[in-house]
C-alpha cells in the first residue's frame, strides 16, 4: 500500500454491512479500516467495469439511473 498522507473520513454503512465487517475485523485481528481497504483493493478493478452513471463523464459507457445505483 502506498505512503501517502492518512485522511479521516466518514463512511455509512447499513447496519448488516457494518456487522459483518466489524465480525471479519475481529476475526482477522484488524482494524474496520484495514479491511475496508483490503476489500476496496480486492474489489476495484470489478467497480471500475460497472456502467458510468447519467450525467458523468464516462465515454461511450451505457449510463445507469439513480435507481439501478441504489439498488447495487
Amino acid at each position: 500500500m502506498s505512503s501517502s498522507p492518512k485522511k479521516k473520513v466518514t463512511l455509512y454503512f447499513n447496519a448488516s454491512v457494518l456487522g459483518e465487517t466489524q465480525h471479519e475485523a475481529i476475526r482477522q485481528d484488524r482494524s474496520i479500516s484495514w479491511i475496508i481497504q483490503a476489500a476496496w483493493r480486492l474489489a476495484r478493478a470489478e467497480v471500475r467495469r460497472l456502467p458510468g452513471y447519467s450525467g458523468q463523464a464516462g465515454g461511450d459507457e451505457p449510463s445507469v439511473n439513480k435507481t439501478q445505483i441504489d439498488s447495487l
